[in-house]
């Protein structure tokens, strides 16, 4: 890389933002005002430009909960409407910590580390955290299928094998654990999700989902794979693992297994334990980082914040009337 090109990725005027925002709420609230409406602020309501904000009558200054209201609808709203941390009532300089250290920690960042940081509860950083995995969360439905070069491969995701009555129960592919499945494209994006099983039909379904048909496909020699390459213009190739190959010339799956590795040390390293329960979330967060690794970390931060506008996470989904 270029010294030039170098220097701009370590440059960010957001990352030299983020600090104030992170200890101040009035700035953050701007921050995160700029970031989502930029200059030109409109209602969320009708989406009219003619809006003003509300002070207090007696000092003068922004109301304390730092309302706007529209001239035309004569509606308020804040800039928490309709995004991840609508009605949350921790303060934003903590949202902006906290978005700030998923979008920049290679292997994730824990809820114990945000509590310890930010001194609130365990509980509370814990619904910070899996609000904003919430707005990273890719969308099948719109996001671009992959092409050139795919690698695919699965991985099993949980704890190391436990010995019982002086036995070693297997590791990997016929065990109790997580089965993950990924497929990357080769100086591109990554698709990751948790399966329900390893079978061809769950894996070729999968591959079928993210990768255009005109891609070159690349697997290891696992047997339920066999038959998907007349699906792809780019025919299908792999390398034998079971006979000790690894790489051919430039077919390999060392890509996908890298990235594997990096959920892996971030599961081992920093959250110890992930219940199957909840692991897509924790994926979705890695493969937001993934994807954007060649922003600088204050660009990836904007990223998801702009991506948690239009998304909500609760608990229970409210009663219809």
């Amino acid at each position: 890389m270029k010294k030039k090109d170098k220097h701009n990725l370590t440059k960010s005027e957001t990352v030299q933002a983020l600090p104030l925002a992170c200890s101040n709420e009035l700035t953050a609230v701007e921050f995160f005002e700029k970031q989502r409406w930029g200059d030109t602020l409109c209602c969320i309501r009708c989406g009219s430009v003619d809006v003003y904000k509300m002070v207090d009558a007696k000092t003068g200054q922004r109301n304390k909960r730092y309302l706007w209201r529209c001239h035309d609808c004569k509606e308020q709203f804040t800039v928490r409407i309709g995004t991840v941390y609508e009605e949350s009532r921790i303060p934003l300089r903590h949202w902006a910590y906290a978005f700030w250290r998923a979008c920049t920690s290679k292997k994730g960042v824990s809820a114990l580390e945000i509590k310890r940081n930010c001194q609130i509860s365990y509980k509370s950083a814990l619904f910070l955290m899996n609000r904003i995995r919430f707005a990273m969360a890719p969308d099948f439905s719109v996001a671009p299928k992959l092409t050139g070069t795919v690698e695919c491969d699965e991985t099993y995701v949980g704890g190391k094998p436990r010995r019982f009555d002086g036995k070693v129960h297997k590791r990997g592919r016929g065990t109790s654990k997580t089965p993950v499945f990924a497929a990357v494209e080769r100086q591109g994006q990554i698709r990751r999700r948790v399966v329900a099983d390893v079978t061809g039909k769950t894996l070729k379904a999968a591959i079928r989902e993210v990768v255009h048909p005109q891609a070159r496909l690349i697997t290891d020699d696992f047997q339920v794979y066999q038959g998907i390459g007349s699906e792809f213009a780019g025919g299908h190739e792999s390398v034998c693992h079971s006979t000790n190959e690894y790489v051919r010339g430039d077919v390999h799956t060392n890509t996908a297994e890298s990235s594997f590795a990096i959920v892996k040390r971030g599961i081992v390293g920093i959250y110890h334990n992930v219940s199957k329960e909840y692991l897509h979330r924790y994926l979705w967060q890695f493969d937001f980082v993934w994807n954007h690794r060649k922003l600088n970390d204050g660009e990836r931060t904007v990223l998801a914040i702009k991506a948690a506008e239009g998304k909500r996470l609760m608990y229970k989904m409210p009663h219809e009337s």
